[in-house]
């Protein structure tokens, strides 16, 4: 399968994959990716179905952020369409969390402990 310098039309779990990264949308994609993560707790913490939700919502901002410019160039837009990606994403933000949380962090106890384990 070839890379693709824009969002695809249609979402598949490794679209992120397939952006060529030298691309604006592909660096600005994974970027978001990561701090939506970051803003969960980091990836480590978050469980497959998080990860997959994430990816989904970063995939829709982007498909709806990409309809908002279309329709400012003067092109038509199904406005129901638009509407339908606006409450996915809320839903998916409102599944997600809009909090952020912090990242779990070793005691010192446990922090010097895998120190002279790994020495």
């Amino acid at each position: 399968m070839g890379r693709y310098n824009v969002l695809p039309d249609e979402f598949t779990p490794k679209f992120l994959d397939q952006l060529d990264g030298r691309t604006v949308v592909a660096r600005t994609l994974r970027a978001r990716l990561g701090e939506i993560m970051n803003d969960m707790g980091g990836e480590d913490q978050l469980s497959y179905a998080q990860r997959s939700l994430v990816r989904r919502a970063v995939w829709l901002e982007s498909w709806i952020e990409t309809q908002e410019a279309e329709a400012a160039d003067g092109k038509q837009v199904d406005i129901g369409r638009q509407v339908q990606a606006l409450n996915s994403l809320v839903g998916l933000w409102r599944t997600l969390g809009l909090e952020r949380r912090q990242k779990s962090a070793p005691t010192l106890h446990e922090y010097l402990r895998q120190k002279e384990q790994s020495a």
